[in-house]
């Protein structure tokens, strides 16, 4: 990987003016690209995708519309998952040459879902300087728009693709207080939707974000039985989703009959000591509260601790 771009080229065009980028430092640069609008794209992204001496991205086609958009004629090379173990070591050694080497992935910020996360590894290994470009993202443009809660979210990436193991990961998940989000393919949508329903209540709301920043940018709100509904049979789905679940419900505590039967029902197989402590492991009580109030219940029935 040379660097055979001159100086007087390096830059980009905005309005139809021709902006000079500043030599950039060495180190890796991870830069976040356009979803779908090519607008929305960032001036500090432009200066470093013209002005880095090697620029990776998964596909040269995609990356080199982009490029075009905005004048840029940097030459792309082709990092992705099929050749990262041979390219990864080159830019690597880019960097060791004292290169600058830009990466980006296909749409949205690197190393979210991509085999960047393994070159980000290497350079950090090998001590040297990693640079975050933000901006553009999917799974946050989905959240803003949603409606979701968004002072707690977790990005969970793609479900697995078997049935079983999908509504296994959603049980593993269920409980988690904060927004589900996940990226899901349009023929898998369906299915998905299915089986959330199934493992975590057909009332849990949920959103569907389809073809973000794009001409039919769509979002689809609902209970899971709505959506689930919705995507159901032979419906043609089209285009890239992303998939919000809302947290869990805060369940209610248990009212005093409920535990009083619960309590009961512990002692009459164990210690009272140790009734009160799974009675509070179940209820989320105070174990000293419960095996007071298992105390009272027991002189109340004529029965003594254990």
């Amino acid at each position: 990987m040379t660097d055979d771009l001159k100086s007087s080229q390096r830059g980009y065009r905005v309005a139809n003016t021709f902006v000079p980028a500043r030599p950039l430092e060495p180190a890796l640069y991870l830069v976040a690209t356009p979803i779908g609008n090519l607008g929305d794209i960032t001036l500090r992204a432009l200066e470093t995708l013209s002005g880095a001496d090697v620029l990776a991205c998964e596909d040269t086609r995609v990356t080199r519309v982009l490029l075009d958009r905005y004048g840029i004629v940097n030459r792309p090379y082709a990092y992705h998952e099929h050749n990262s173990d041979e390219v990864g070591p080159k830019l690597i050694a880019a960097l060791e040459e004292g290169k600058s080497v830009a990466l980006v992935s296909d749409a949205g910020t690197p190393l979210v879902s991509d085999p960047g996360y393994r070159l980000g590894q290497m350079a950090i290994q090998a001590g040297h300087k990693v640079v975050p470009i933000p901006g553009a993202s999917a799974p946050l443009a989905a959240l803003v728009g949603s409606g979701m809660p968004s002072d707690a979210f977790l990005f969970a990436g793609f479900l697995p693709v078997k049935d079983k193991g999908r509504r296994d990961r959603l049980a593993e998940l269920s409980k988690v207080p904060a927004t589900l989000i996940f990226f899901e393919s349009p023929h898998r949508i369906g299915a998905t939707l299915a089986a959330a329903a199934e493992v975590l209540g057909i009332g849990r709301r949920a959103a569907v974000c389809r073809e973000l920043t794009k001409t039919f940018e769509e979002f689809r709100r609902g209970t899971l039985e709505e959506l689930a509904a919705y995507y159901d049979g032979d419906r043609v789905v089209k285009g890239e989703i992303v998939l919000l679940l809302a947290p869990p419900e805060a369940e209610e505590p248990p009212g005093e009959v409920e535990v009083d039967v619960l309590l009961r029902q512990l002692s009459t197989s164990m210690p009272a000591a140790k009734a009160a402590a799974e009675a509070a492991r179940l209820t989320g009580l105070a174990r000293k509260v419960l095996y007071q109030r298992l105390l009272e219940l027991k002189g109340e029935d004529g029965g003594g601790a254990q």
